[in-house]
């Protein structure tokens, strides 16, 4: 358990020195977090136990952690198949919001009990953290604490594929998959304020497809994979001209399909592999004469100078734009369930069940 002299720390003045506030920081040995016991294994392997609390390095915060988001990462890293990055806490969970707890040396654009949200390396499935303080937002008024949560990895995954690798302009054709996921759910509105001509989303079931083109900004067409050759869909939708942006999380059972769905000059983000990496017949003619880019991408082993840069862009263009489900902003994020992270088991059944529409959060409470 915490000692009572957090307290202290927490009701020192933003006068205070960094020095004084890392000196106080050090009173406090330890925190609770969401642990996985033997290390790796499966969901019933998570409890809540005792962690030792993170010390922050030069231009770094500590943050008391009121929510963080829940991802697909997090179940890989469960199971033993996701390593962290280098210097990264192994503690789970990479999105979170909450209030500024300590300030380390150097740390410039916050100040004590700020409210943030922002995004990591790992450690966000516990009652504090450490981040670098150029990859912490200010959480504005209208947004709470599970919206604020729910928002960095899944928005700067999706602005990293359709923007900086994807390319998107405006009037193109744009394909989404696993679209009622957190990133496809993004990306689809990201692309629609942006301009696109069309968004094809595909989904699993009617009520994803339907819950996708009815939200403000949601697809302009939704197609059942399961049920449907998303190609041919694709020719017709788009007069035969293909998408100009493919953003795919499949990989081997989706791969023959987004080429042929691919127009000329098209270009295709990779960002997962869920149903394998092997694809064992390919024709490699399209990628010469479409003139195909194909570009994988994970964001959590980029380097923090990319990261940083990569949020201040995506700030730039869109994050005033992002409200709650209940917002009047153009670009929403939508929320499936809260849990208390108490319940991080049952929050893992979900996220596994694969029959969620948006973001899993847990508020630590």
């Amino acid at each position: 358990m915490l000692h009572a002299s957090v307290c202290i720390g927490r009701q020192l003045s933003h006068a205070t020195s960094s020095r004084h506030l890392f000196q106080t920081l050090t009173t406090i040995s330890k925190m609770l977090a969401i642990l996985v016991k033997d290390g790796k294994g499966p969901i019933d392997n998570l409890y809540l136990g005792e962690a030792p609390t993170p010390d922050p390095k030069y231009g770094q915060v500590i943050v008391k952690i009121k929510a963080f988001g829940l991802n697909r990462m997090d179940i890989l890293q469960r199971k033993g198949n996701y390593p962290v990055p280098p210097g990264a806490s192994d503690i789970l969970g990479v999105e979170f919001s909450g209030t500024v707890s300590t300030l380390g040396e150097g740390v410039t654009k916050f100040k004590m009990n700020d409210e943030v949200f922002g995004i990591a390396g790992g450690g966000a499935y516990a009652e504090y953290i450490t981040v670098q303080e150029t990859h912490l937002f200010l959480k504005p008024s209208h947004l709470s604490w599970t919206d604020a949560a729910s928002i960095p990895e899944v928005f700067l995954t999706a602005y990293q594929a359709l923007v900086v690798y994807g390319e998107m302009k405006e009037g193109e054709n744009v394909l989404v998959h696993a679209a009622a996921s957190g990133v496809g759910i993004a990306a689809i509105q990201l692309a629609r304020v942006r301009g696109a001509k069309t968004v094809i989303s595909t989904a699993s079931t009617k009520e994803k497809l339907d819950w996708l083109v009815n939200i403000p900004n949601g697809a302009t067409n939704g197609v059942n994979y399961k049920t449907q050759n998303f190609a041919e869909e694709v020719k017709k939708i788009t007069n035969n001209k293909g998408v100009d942006v493919v953003i795919d999380f499949v990989g081997q059972n989706h791969w023959n399909k987004n080429i042929e769905s691919m127009a000329m000059d098209g270009r295709m983000t990779m960002l997962a592999l869920l149903s394998g990496a092997k694809v064992s017949e390919f024709e490699l003619t399209p990628l010469l004469y479409k003139r195909l880019r194909i570009q994988g991408s994970t964001l959590r082993s980029r380097t923090m100078a990319y990261q940083a840069d990569l949020i201040r862009r995506f700030t730039d263009d869109f994050l005033e734009l992002i409200t709650g489900e209940d917002g009047q902003g153009p670009i929403k994020t939508y929320i499936h369930k809260v849990y208390s992270w108490k319940n991080i088991q049952d929050a893992h059944r979900d996220m596994e069940g694969n029959q969620t529409i948006g973001k899993l959060v847990a508020v630590v409470d």
